[in-house]
């Protein structure tokens, strides 16, 4: 008995083959030309006369080492501020933002008082702010109230980012189309039920990326409060380089602070796109 040959294979479609010449070689040439530009600029930095003193001095592993545990636990600390902070910032500018769009003689007060804040606090540096509450409401010595620097630098901090994001909620209410508001008035909602049922829910749905990079933003901004003493990662990494004239332990902050905001800007990222896709979807 003769043993048949097996069928020979099909070669792939010409459209298979240059589809998959399309998408290795952007890939190859993207790869090819990242590790020649990158590998050109170590090349040219290793070989700085002073190479090995700044490698001693910024990229010590002895030193990385030896500062990692402290720093660690002031980044820690700056995490839980912005945790907090980030929470009363959304919920405080939102207020803020409500407060100015209200119409009607009776809400007078409360939208003058909203562009107030807003142009007060967006018009110091946030610098500024943490030092004046930081340092000057605690030597007032109010009865009743927290005494703590990190506490109102903390509020100081807060209110710099809450008049920000109250524009950026403002923008997004904006955005909503008047006649969203007319057809509310028209089912007979008041204008809180309007603001509640309609508004708000869409300009927040507007704005969530510009939310999701400031929240980017604030999370590195936290390392201000150092300058009022609080015991931050970058407070720990200079107290560290004080005490050995080592700068290493201000790249292990460094190394910390990418690990935290670098995922949080990827999510940025891939939600601004799915948000342009549903919007050009939506509008199609």
């Amino acid at each position: 008995m003769i043993p048949q040959r097996p069928a020979a294979q099909a070669p792939p479609p010409a459209r298979q083959r240059g589809l998959s010449l399309e998408v290795v070689r952007p890939l190859a040439l993207g790869a090819l030309s990242t590790a020649v530009v990158f590998g050109a600029l170590a090349w040219w930095v290793t070989t700085s006369p002073q190479w090995s003193r700044i490698q001693e001095q910024f990229f010590s592993t002895d030193a990385m080492r030896a500062a990692f545990p402290r720093v660690l636990q002031g980044f820690w600390l700056n995490l839980r501020i912005f945790v907090v902070a980030q929470v009363v910032i959304l919920v405080l500018a939102l207020l803020v933002a409500v407060a100015r769009s209200l119409t009607g003689p009776v809400a007078a007060p409360l939208r003058l008082g909203a562009v107030v804040f807003v142009d007060l606090l967006r018009g110091v540096p946030s610098l500024l702010l943490i030092l004046l509450f930081g340092f000057g409401i605690p030597a007032l010595q109010l009865p009743g109230l927290s005494r703590s620097s990190l506490f109102w630098g903390a509020v100081g901090l807060i209110l710099s980012y809450s008049a920000y994001t109250a524009e950026v909620y403002r923008s997004g209410m904006d955005a909503v189309h008047d006649g969203q508001r007319a057809a509310a008035k028209a089912l007979g909602l008041s204008q809180w039920q309007s603001l509640r049922f309609a508004i708000i829910p869409q300009a927040v749905r507007n704005v969530t990326p510009a939310l999701l990079n400031g929240a980017v933003s604030l999370q590195k901004d936290v390392v201000l409060l150092s300058v009022i003493g609080v015991r931050e990662a970058v407070r720990e990494a200079q107290i560290y380089t004080s005490a050995t004239f080592n700068y290493s332990s201000y790249v292990v902050a460094a190394i910390l602070f990418l690990l935290a905001s670098v995922p949080l800007a990827r999510f940025t990222d891939w939600y601004a796109r799915r948000d342009q896709q549903r919007r050009l979807q939506s509008t199609f």
